[in-house]
């Protein structure tokens, strides 16, 4: 098996909590409350911006020219496109007011800070395992989730769901893969950290979707 393959399936305990999450069955079948999703997208913003800078990181310090361009291409759309739909899908009706000022939950601090200094200080091979479960996660519950979505009518919030159903999106993680796979073929003696990184970052998904559900915020913030 490929580190993937085993990564994924050490994994498979926390990938089994992701799927039972009140907030992913709720998205799912379109009941999730709008406040739930708006406090979603708002903390996702913030964590795709550091995502970006991760990625940015991480494709300065590829052994190669195609893994560098496939990483600094995944930030630059990380950058743009994600973060236009993000915009677009909070200016909505469905979602109410914007809130007044984004600032980070603990959890999105946390896996933000994680990602970058990761990218920032680790290996190659170990910042390029921590950051694939955020596209791994996401293609594989896009493609549970848009099951659903297709068969409501008036889901509200097909569009989101469709973003990472998306055959470019799949394709991207499956090239990421790839990469991850060849670190790990090319250095041995990094995958058990490699395999820390990855379990850490999946665990983070678990974490981040939860704390979502519950809009989590700090319980005593600064100002």
């Amino acid at each position: 098996m490929s580190f993937t393959d085993d990564a994924w399936a050490a994994t498979a305990a926390l990938r089994t909590a992701i799927e039972e999450l009140a907030f992913l069955a709720e998205l799912g079948d379109g009941t999730l409350a709008p406040a739930a999703f708006r406090h979603y997208l708002e903390q996702d913003a913030l964590y795709l911006a550091g995502y970006a800078r991760a990625l940015a990181l991480l494709a300065a310090r590829a052994p190669d020219p195609d893994a560098a361009a496939f990483w600094a291409d995944s930030a630059s759309v990380t950058r743009t496109v994600e973060t236009a739909l993000h915009a677009d899908l909070l200016g909505s009706e469905l979602l109410g007011p914007a809130s007044a000022e984004l600032l980070h939950s603990p959890t999105c601090l946390g896996y933000v800070s994680y990602l970058v200094a990761t990218a920032a200080t680790a290996s190659y091979e170990v910042a390029a395992a921590a950051v694939l479960p955020c596209y791994w996660v996401y293609a594989d519950t896009g493609v549970r989730l848009a099951a659903t979505a297709r068969s409501t009518p008036g889901h509200p919030y097909a569009r989101w769901v469709a973003t990472y159903d998306d055959p470019a999106f799949q394709e991207s993680t499956r090239r990421a893969r790839q990469l991850v796979d060849d670190a790990a073929a090319a250095t041995p003696s990094a995958v058990p950290a490699m395999h820390r990184a990855f379990a850490l970052a999946t665990r983070y998904e678990l974490e981040f979707w939860r704390s979502a559900h519950e809009q989590e915020s700090w319980a005593h913030p600064l100002g």
